[in-house]
């Protein structure tokens, strides 16, 4: 995240994104007080519209195949490219699934609502298992390319405690 205070902003404060950092613009005399509670606002303001919009990937198979293209290219230089992504019905114990031998992988409907940085991490970690089907120490080294892997993987497991213990496990 991102604070910009301006010497000509009076009293708006705005916000947006910057690929992945949120920036918000402020008045140069807010307090911290000030600050900090317009910086909860606006990231619940933007939240909101960014689940209520959706992500694009969301909107069908061949969305999903081309955030996957983008993915690969910014996290895993571009090696890691799927034969096919699809939306399948919820599944009992994963998130997601990938078949490396025929480069397919399989994403659970239940992560449509979920945080887009979290629906990226779930597909930054089936593309890595085009490089490496096994969770070893390079699997993860991979994986964690993406900045917020920690997080998304904490954001799974409420999810997955939240829900109770038939849900699916951050992982596969």
């Amino acid at each position: 995240m991102e604070v910009r205070r301006s010497p000509r902003r009076r009293r708006t404060v705005t916000a947006y994104r910057d690929g992945d950092t949120l920036v918000v613009l402020i008045p140069a005399t807010m307090t911290k007080s000030e600050e900090r509670h317009w910086i909860a606002e606006m990231q619940r303001k933007l939240r909101r519209t960014e689940n209520r919009r959706g992500a694009p990937a969301r909107a069908s198979d061949e969305a999903l195949l081309l955030r996957c293209t983008e993915l690969s290219r910014r996290y895993l230089d571009g090696t890691a490219q799927p034969a096919s992504v699809r939306w399948v019905p919820p599944m009992r114990t994963r998130w997601a699934s990938c078949t490396p031998r025929d480069r397919t992988i399989r994403v659970s409907e239940r992560l449509r609502t979920v945080p887009s940085w979290v629906l990226d991490y779930v597909l930054v970690h089936e593309l890595a298992h085009l490089r490496v089907a096994e969770h070893n120490a390079r699997f993860w080294a991979l994986v964690r390319r993406y900045p917020k892997t920690e997080r998304a993987i904490g954001f799974l497991e409420g999810l997955s405690s939240a829900e109770g213990p038939r849900t699916p496990a951050p992982d596969d």
